[in-house]
């Protein structure tokens, strides 16, 4: 190891706060920056588009299942059901695409958060004093950052939970409206299924998607936009 590296700490000032050095004086630094951004935020991009197509088939594969599944009286309800675990097929690849995701997403934070901005305000320092060194030690080992139960949740409360609801009301709605002559758990029924079975499940299963969608926690993954508040950047 050279002298000069063994003298390298993340936490002084003139080595966290590069992005003052960036603005006063042109470096070969803020120009590898500059590239190591960008092709970042390419990985952001592409990742943030497979989340998106998945999310897109899903949709497009619910919209087909509620079409058939009204197109005639012969239909099984049967086929809602399967929409339903097509949806949490969809939830489990979305929630592992949304981990991969957030490595990359959560290197441009870092970047933004304690480059860019300390390079426009360098008076205000930055955010996480050893970033550079957890930036280095990411890069030398990259791991995810998101746990999968919090990939779901997340997936679940901005996507998938509306969409789930959307086939629980027409499930419920087509057992009661097609069978108007029996009672719910009747209708419910499936050939060699009590219905009372089948309300279970599904109670459970969506009481078990509500739960790990609503609860309270404290979210792992850095940098994401979930307070309430407003700031007062841009008015209209």
């Amino acid at each position: 190891m050279s002298p000069g590296e063994s003298d390298f700490d993340p936490e002084v000032p003139e080595q966290r706060e590069i992005g003052r050095e960036m603005v006063d004086q042109s470096t070969g630094l803020g120009s590898v920056a500059a590239h190591l951004y960008r092709g970042e935020i390419e990985r952001v991009t592409t990742w943030r588009e497979r989340l998106d197509e998945t999310t897109n088939w899903a949709v497009t594969v619910m919209a087909a299942i509620l079409i058939y599944a009204f197109s005639s009286d012969g239909t099984s309800h049967a086929i809602l059901l399967v929409g339903m675990l097509v949806m949490a097929v969809f939830l489990g690849i979305e929630a592992r695409r949304y981990q991969s995701y957030d490595v990359w997403r959560s290197r441009a934070r870092l970047l933004q958060e304690n480059l860019f901005a300390n390079a426009l305000d360098p008076s205000a320092g930055v955010e996480r004093p050893r970033w550079r060194a957890e930036l280095s030690e990411n890069y030398r080992t990259p791991a995810l950052k998101t746990p999968y139960r919090e990939a779901l949740g997340r997936r679940l409360r901005r996507v998938y939970l509306p969409l789930l609801a959307i086939m629980l009301i027409s499930w419920v709605f087509r057992i009661v409206a097609y069978y108007p002559d029996r009672t719910l758990r009747q209708a419910a029924s499936l050939p060699g299924i009590p219905g009372s079975v089948v309300l279970g499940c599904v109670v459970l299963c969506y009481g078990g998607a509500i739960a790990l969608a609503l609860r309270p926690r404290e979210w792992q993954t850095n940098g994401e936009v979930h307070e309430t508040a407003y700031g007062e950047w841009k008015r209209s």
